[in-house]
């Protein structure tokens, strides 16, 4: 019960940010034009068929960088913003361990963030459902779903950095570090160990473990387990010669499931440990 009344309050608070809400509004937005662009031009963008799972395919093209950036707005205080000003010893005070607190801020945090995003794809889905006269439930039901473990998980890898310092100025560095890294620089990683490799050139093949390299972003996980999720035929994410174990889009939900778990349990050791 400690780590809900965590939850709820720091709920509360989080939904004080004018921040969260702008960007919140700016994402609806953004969802229904994306919607109405896929339902009314679809020719003029190069698809070849309006259906309701490109259209959720589409709508998730967007969700990468709303919920990263709005993880880090929201979430990169959580634990670090509590030492710096003291408050973290009033909360411990209470009948909450350092785990209720960690986890209590996860699930405030995340329930902050899936709010706006879920109600952003539903109404995206549903305008485009209208607009198409088409609407499936399976592949909605598969977009929420995965929509909810991303922001879950985004948020509890900010939390996790937030928890490993006690000045929000490092963890504003440690989060925007790891967004900077792991969303924008991380494709040109893989080309970087496999120009080194090949003799400082690029191969005219890329090999297949690239593949798996370039699913460890969360946001490149996020797409890739959505594709395991959703109703209908599989789309080939490799050469159809390609036989390696981890060549599924099942692959998506392992690593978001590392993102979720690793970087907070890190950051619980070293709170743990911390004096407060």
């Amino acid at each position: 019960m400690s780590t809900l009344a965590v939850a709820k309050k720091d709920f509360q608070d989080a939904l004080r940010s004018r921040a969260l809400w702008g960007l919140s509004v700016l994402f609806i937005l953004l969802s229904l034009f994306i919607a109405y662009a896929f339902a009314e031009f679809t020719t003029e963008m190069g698809i070849e068929e309006q259906t309701a799972e490109g259209l959720a395919y589409f709508l998730a093209s967007q969700i990468g960088l709303f919920v990263s950036v709005t993880a880090i707005v929201i979430a990169y205080k959580a634990i670090a913003g509590e030492r710096e000003s003291g408050s973290i010893k009033i909360l411990l005070s209470l009948p909450h361990t350092r785990r209720d607190v960690l986890l209590g801020k996860v699930l405030g945090r995340s329930a902050t963030l899936a709010v706006p995003t879920l109600i952003g794809l539903a109404a995206g889905a549903a305008l485009g459902s209208v607009l198409m006269g088409e609407f499936a439930v399976v592949a909605l039901g598969a977009l929420l779903a995965m929509s909810l473990l991303f922001v879950v998980t985004y948020i509890s890898i900010v939390v996790g950095l937030s928890a490993l310092t006690g000045s929000t100025s490092r963890a504003s560095m440690l989060t925007i570090g790891y967004f900077l890294v792991f969303e924008f620089l991380w494709g040109a990683v893989s080309f970087g160990v496999v120009w080194l490799m090949n003799g400082f050139s690029l191969p005219s093949e890329m090999p297949n473990w690239v593949f798996l390299v370039n699913q460890v972003p969360p946001s490149a996980a996020f797409t890739t387990g959505l594709t395991a999720l959703m109703p209908g035929d599989i789309p080939a994410a490799t050469d159809p010669d390609f036989q390696a174990f981890y060549a599924t889009p099942w692959l998506g939900l392992v690593i978001l499931a590392f993102w979720l778990v690793v970087p907070l349990a890190i950051g619980y050791w070293r709170f743990s440990k911390a004096d407060i």
